[in-house]
């Protein structure tokens, strides 16, 4: 079956407006209008760095028990949690798996590795 979510672990978690800390999340494949529309965004075209903002909150759909993520959401993650989801964003959506061949060192055994955050 072919994957369209990924189940996240932050390494930090958001912590939400009441307090609670929030870790567990989805994320899932991005679409071309995911990467398309936000160009036209003027956050966007007033500063390219905020493509991942809005890119981030139209492809994760959960975070703990927040369900509508924002990019106000995203403005408020650490920067270690905006980094890991952006690396996450690249591995699922570069060839749609998370997972990766490797080749042991000492006996040149060749397998996959799963590296779903979180798994």
């Amino acid at each position: 079956m072919f994957q369209t979510e990924f189940q996240f672990s932050l390494p930090k978690g958001y912590v939400d407006e009441d307090g609670n800390l929030q870790r567990e999340g989805i994320m899932r494949l991005s679409t071309a209008a995911d990467e398309i529309l936000p160009l036209k965004d003027p956050r966007v075209q007033s500063n390219p760095a905020y493509l991942t903002v809005i890119l981030l909150s139209r492809v994760i759909t959960k975070i703990g028990t927040l369900k509508d993520i924002n990019p106000r959401i995203i403005e408020g993650l650490f920067a270690s949690d905006l980094a890991f989801l952006q690396d996450l964003y690249a591995r699922i959506n570069g060839d749609g798996t998370s997972r990766l061949k490797a080749t042991c060192p000492k006996c040149g055994n060749q397998f996959e590795v799963d590296v779903s955050p979180g798994e």
